[in-house]
């Protein structure tokens, strides 16, 4: 029965990857026909409907809170003009200097991908970074992988992906918090060299960029100017909270969420701002929280008993236990996350993830440490993830583009991630 259900898992691969199913409603799919193969019955305890659907569901609810209050912070960004204002500071401070630029976009970035992810976080430093690059000279598609690197430095430190991780790998906060420490140097370093190789190539097509640049930001705030100073430190109030003071997620987000907020906005508008900014966080949030239900049902139906029993041997015969087998194999599996393959932990991975930790097999931290070095890979140069998307057509290239030139850095990283998740705890 194993082989079937991993059979099954592979056709889901393959309706995700020919997009004849959205990736959510393959999962559920998938959880329920998993179910059904394990021997789980219609309804009561370990069932389809009670188990897998009805408790399934909100597995994923604090992850889903907490992407909902990044969500409403990234809106408050770019409606007050926190985000508008970084990027163009840094642009002013870079001059006509294509690597100083760069290296400033890819700066505000990190600290746009601590709020939010995903294509929200990439608008918010790539509507203007993305064109003053390019108008001074960076070439296009380094243009949009140094949004994309900038936003992956910035993923270690996202309070929802945290929140995420806990939940779905039953871990503490404060374990999920110390791996991603461990992992943003191999980011940051991997972003820098990104820049500081890439910018050497420089851009010839000045012409769309300067009009670009002239045009986009100007309609998207044409009538607020910059953010007050103090203003600026927003995206870095809950990141604060939640690292230096330890506070808990959601109020973390919260205090992010008032104090963008009080620093822009007069008393007598605030009312108005905090409802136009919620509900428009609710509709950036939308997908990624169809999705995490997706994946809670996912979960649950890979911990049935049935599921577990069925495929504990199979995928305990194909996991190496030796920490540098460990690394060398799921490094070099390392492209298995792209195209929203097994691999990728919001969609199919999520379930692997949930059966290495049911069967035993590795440690819950280690299955973190490998899920997250992945999406490292995952967030920078997939061509079906929506960042990726954005980034390269707002900058006038294709997806592939970013992700051939993206790759080898975001590979490195998962490397180091991985190498670390052996050392520490295997």
């Amino acid at each position: 029965m194993g082989v079937v259900i991993l059979l099954v898992m592979a056709a889901g691969v393959g309706l995700m990857l020919t997009r004849r199913l959205p990736t959510a409603f393959a999962l559920v799919l998938l959880a329920v026909v998993i179910a059904f193969l394990a021997g789980a019955p219609l309804t009561g305890e370990n069932s389809v409907l009670d188990t897998v659907l009805q408790e399934g569901a909100p597995t994923l609810a604090a992850t889903m809170i907490a992407i909902i209050l990044g969500s409403w912070l990234g809106k408050l960004l770019d409606e007050t003009g926190i985000a508008g204002t970084l990027v163009r500071k840094i642009v002013e401070f870079g001059g006509d200097r294509p690597t100083v630029v760069a290296l400033g976009v890819l700066a505000v970035s990190a600290l746009v991908g601590t709020v939010t992810g995903s294509a929200p976080a990439a608008m918010l430093a790539g509507i203007i970074g993305i064109p003053a690059m390019i108008a001074v000279g960076v070439p296009k598609v380094t243009a949009a992988g140094t949004v994309l690197m900038g936003i992956a430095v910035g993923i270690p430190f996202e309070l929802p992906l945290w929140q995420f991780f806990s939940t779905a790998l039953d871990l503490p906060v404060p374990t999920v918090r110390d791996f991603m420490v461990k992992l943003f140097p191999f980011a940051l370093v991997a972003a820098l060299a990104f820049v500081l190789v890439e910018t050497r190539r420089r851009g010839t097509e000045h012409a769309w960029s300067l009009k670009s640049l002239e045009e986009k930001p100007r309609s998207r705030r044409r009538e607020l100017g910059d953010a007050p100073w103090y203003a600026l430190l927003a995206p870095a109030v809950p990141l604060v909270l939640a690292l230096g003071f330890e506070l808990a997620i959601i109020p973390s987000l919260l205090a992010g969420v008032l104090y963008a907020l009080v620093t822009t906005t007069r008393p007598g508008e605030m009312n108005k701002r905090l409802l136009r900014t919620l509900y428009g966080g609710f509709e950036v949030a939308a997908p990624p929280l169809v999705l995490f239900i997706a994946i809670g049902i996912l979960l649950s139906a890979v911990k049935l008993p049935g599921a577990v029993e069925a495929l504990e041997p199979l995928i305990k015969s194909v996991s190496p236990q030796n920490p540098v087998l460990f690394v060398l194999v799921f490094t070099l599996l390392v492209p298995l996350c792209l195209y929203r393959g097994p691999l990728n932990v919001f969609g199919l991975g999520a379930g692997i993830a949930g059966v290495l930790i049911a069967a035993g097999i590795y440690p819950a931290v280690a299955v973190l440490g490998m899920a997250t070095s992945y999406n490292q890979v995952f967030g920078v140069a997939d061509p079906t993830s929506t960042q990726t998307v954005w980034s390269a057509q707002y900058a006038g290239v294709t997806p592939q583009q970013v992700m051939v030139r993206t790759l080898p850095y975001v590979w490195a990283v998962a490397l180091g991630g991985l190498c670390v998740t052996a050392a520490t705890y295997l």
